[in-house]
């Protein structure tokens, strides 16, 4: 008797440009390395899809002292199917931290406590 197949590729509904964006929407002073762990990405590849986004005009950064803060641009997706959609809706639900969001994981989703506040968007989807 043949066995059932296994899974056909490993794959993910979110890339990591959403992943980057929405978990830099939740702390805006986090570190590359920190990202990079959190989101188990690579240091590169995190500063790759930072400058992405950055010259795609969803995020700007300003130097603090010793560290970057981010700030996000809100925008609408990039895929001609979904151009005219705002990303904000999609960020508010990938910004929940996963306990409040109904998640008993209990997983980190590597905020500093002092940044806990939450971005607001307004109507013309810009994130504040």
């Amino acid at each position: 008797m043949e066995q059932a197949p296994g899974p056909r590729s490993t794959w993910t509904f979110l890339t990591s440009h959403a992943r980057v964006l929405s978990a830099i929407s939740r702390d805006p002073w986090a570190r590359i390395r920190d990202l990079a762990v959190a989101l188990q990405l690579t240091e590169r590849t995190v500063q790759a899809v930072i400058a992405d986004l950055e010259e795609a005009g969803y995020l700007s950064r300003t130097r603090e002292g010793r560290r970057n803060k981010y700030e996000m641009r809100g925008g609408r997706f990039r895929h001609p199917a979904e151009e005219h959609r705002d990303i904000a809706p999609l960020l508010d639900i990938l910004a929940t931290p996963p306990h409040l969001a109904g998640d008993d994981s209990g997983a980190s989703d590597g905020a500093r406590p002092e940044s806990g506040r939450q971005e607001s968007v307004d109507a013309d989807g810009r994130m504040s």
